[in-house]
């Protein structure tokens, strides 16, 4: 992933096309980029983000912030209430205890990922050569 004013993106190589296309993953606006190298991918996600913003600059729009910190979300009243037991019995303001909680979560998935990558590097190399 890359970061650049804000805006971060994804990209995945075409084995078939030989070419890296990406994609910028916090936005709900539609920002596509392409390169034939590293080199060029980073420039080429560069460029469109900064050809995003003078695009919605002359139009007069707001382009779309990559997240505001703030979401909205629909639970049942009984789950409402149970989280809300929760943040009170650790101290702690319900948006508090839901941000540690959805930290966790990420951390927790994050951590899942290293370790298959980690799982899957070991296997495409082999065991270890032993010497006597």
């Amino acid at each position: 992933m890359m970061e650049y004013k804000g805006y971060i993106g994804r990209v995945e190589f075409d084995d078939g096309a030989d070419i890296f296309h990406g994609e910028v993953v916090n936005t709900r606006d539609v920002i596509t980029f392409q390169g034939d190298s590293v080199t060029e991918i980073k420039k080429a996600f560069r460029e469109s983000v900064d050809d995003y913003l003078a695009f919605c600059a002359a139009r007069g729009e707001q382009p779309d912030k990559p997240f505001s910190g703030q979401f909205v979300t629909r639970i049942p009243p009984e789950l409402h209430r149970q989280i809300y037991l929760a943040a009170s019995l650790s101290g702690k303001s319900l948006n508090a205890w839901v941000a540690d909680q959805l930290s966790a979560a990420v951390a927790r998935i994050e951590i899942a990922g290293a370790r298959k990558t980690k799982s899957a590097a070991k296997r495409r190399s082999g065991p270890a050569e032993k010497h006597a």
